[in-house]
């Protein structure tokens, strides 16, 4: 009998790729796991318990099927396992990289609920799909028949991305609208190099060009083109603009120079020192943490993003203030650990309320503790009166979440069905909107959420768009 090459989880213990050392990684914006090596891959692969019920997969938004590719993996069919892995996710080597598996894939695995440690889904994903890059796996696309039906897609983040990338598939003509000089959105922009190199971006962006995919950057819809003319150029459009108006801080003082929003300095750090940008707000110091005392006020990725930004350019001190605890922060927990090895203090149960200087100089902080769960169930923070004191400041970055901007008024159209939210009011599992003919997905639909999540909505939407343009449009049309 031939030996049994998985259910390896009671004599392999799970093992991480090498994490780089902290006085190390703090040096630049390089990631900050190694590669697996193969034989690690295989081995760690071996470890799933190939259960009835994949819980891992059941709890992916794409429903990826992890079990499968992890088997492919552990028995040297390593290309046969992208194929698998590719078929359900767009860009599975970002995934990889970015999504939050400890509370999604790893978070339920079978064997980590028994105390045997989760598979590492996420690391092995990131090295089939990166072993398929360096041998030439991965293809730009190349339809059996090209179409002449267009679809427009405004945004160029990992939704319209996906669309983007399924829909040249089928053989539409695709153009995607962006607003900044370079495809990719978040990706690009929000998400820092440590988690993120820009160039595995850049390589799935050169792929869907060479697929023919069309991309007209820095171009604002609303000024430089109307979205009624994107409408009357293409069979259909996707909305897939993400959400990008930064949630505010009030309070006396607020509006002190040295208060910045999260975005507006994580893309500066992006441009200069992932891109090496002239950023004129770097430059100045604006919009850069080097030589300065650092708060961060708020308690997810974005923030720890921003905190560990600040480390690498040189801050003086980072402390992040967030109004709960660490058991009830959104944030990964996995990213609060490799903050706190970076040098990032933690100011727990801690919430602004007032900024002294005309250029910051210090954060008054209300000290809170946890009281009854509010409407969704977390534990509403109070505040413990007479608790107040002052966190010393040169710089504060907002890392509050962001919001839908208003895109009826902004893009100037009648009929756009928006939520009390202002996010776009989307059929679910079809982005199907108000106006015929026009779709929408991931966070101008869902709110801010996970990248993954946008995919998913990217590829189901897609779907939806083709068989909107085999059925009521082709009938029209005739």
């Amino acid at each position: 009998m031939a030996k049994q090459p998985m259910l390896k989880f009671v004599t392999i213990p799970r093992d991480m790729p090498q994490k780089r050392d902290a006085s190390d990684r703090t040096g630049d914006f390089d990631e900050i796991y190694a590669e697996y090596a193969a034989q690690k891959a295989e081995e760690q692969s071996a470890r799933c318990s190939q259960c009835g019920v994949p819980y891992c997969q059941s709890h992916c938004p794409l429903h990826n099927n992890i079990p499968d590719w992890l088997r492919l993996t552990a028995t040297h069919r390593l290309e046969e396992a992208y194929e698998v892995s590719q078929s359900t996710n767009t860009f599975p080597e970002i995934c990889g990289r970015i999504c939050p598996q400890d509370r999604l894939c790893e978070g339920n695995c079978v064997i980590e609920q028994s105390g045997h440690g989760t598979v590492t889904i996420g690391a092995v994903e990131k090295y089939i799909t990166d072993t398929a890059w360096e041998k030439g796996w991965v293809k730009p696309v190349t339809p059996a028949i090209e179409r002449d039906q267009s679809v427009g897609i405004i945004g160029a983040g990992p939704g319209g991305l996906a669309a983007a990338d399924m829909l040249r598939r089928a053989g539409v003509q695709v153009t995607v609208y962006d607003r900044y000089d370079r495809a990719g959105g978040l990706l690009t922009y929000g998400i820092p190099g440590f988690k993120l190199e820009k160039d595995v971006v850049m390589r799935r962006i050169d792929q869907l060009e060479q697929s023919g995919v069309e991309f007209v950057m820095n171009c604002n819809v609303g000024e430089d083109l109307t979205f009624d003319a994107i409408r009357g150029k293409h069979d259909a459009v996707l909305i897939a603009t993400g959400v990008y108006k930064s949630r505010d801080l009030g309070g006396p003082g607020s509006g002190a120079q040295g208060i910045v929003k999260a975005i507006d300095y994580l893309t500066a750090s992006n441009r200069a020192s992932n891109f090496g940008d002239t950023v004129e707000e770097f430059e100045s110091g604006e919009l850069n943490a080097s030589g300065k005392r650092v708060v961060v006020i708020g308690g997810g990725d974005t923030a720890m993003d921003c905190v560990r930004t600040a480390i690498r350019q040189g801050a003086l001190s980072v402390k992040c203030l967030y109004r709960r605890d660490r058991l009830n922060m959104p944030g990964s927990q996995r990213e609060v650990a490799n903050a706190e090895e970076e040098g990032v203090e933690f100011v727990w149960l801690s919430a602004p309320i007032a900024f002294s200087g005309d250029s910051v100089s210090g954060v008054t902080v209300q000290k809170m503790r946890l009281g009854q769960p509010d409407a969704t169930g977390r534990q509403a923070p109070e505040v413990i009166e007479g608790s107040d004191y002052v966190e010393d400041s040169d710089l504060v970055i907002k890392a509050l979440g962001f919001e839908p901007e208003d895109l009826p008024k902004l893009w100037d159209t009648d009929g756009l069905e928006v939520t009390r939210w202002g996010t776009v009011r989307a059929e679910f599992g079809t982005g199907k909107t108000s106006l015929d003919g026009v779709y929408a997905v991931g966070d101008i639909v869902r709110g801010a959420s996970l990248v993954v999540w946008a995919i998913r909505d990217g590829r189901d939407s897609a779907q939806a768009i083709l068989e909107y343009l085999d059925g009521p449009k082709a009938m029209a049309a005739e």
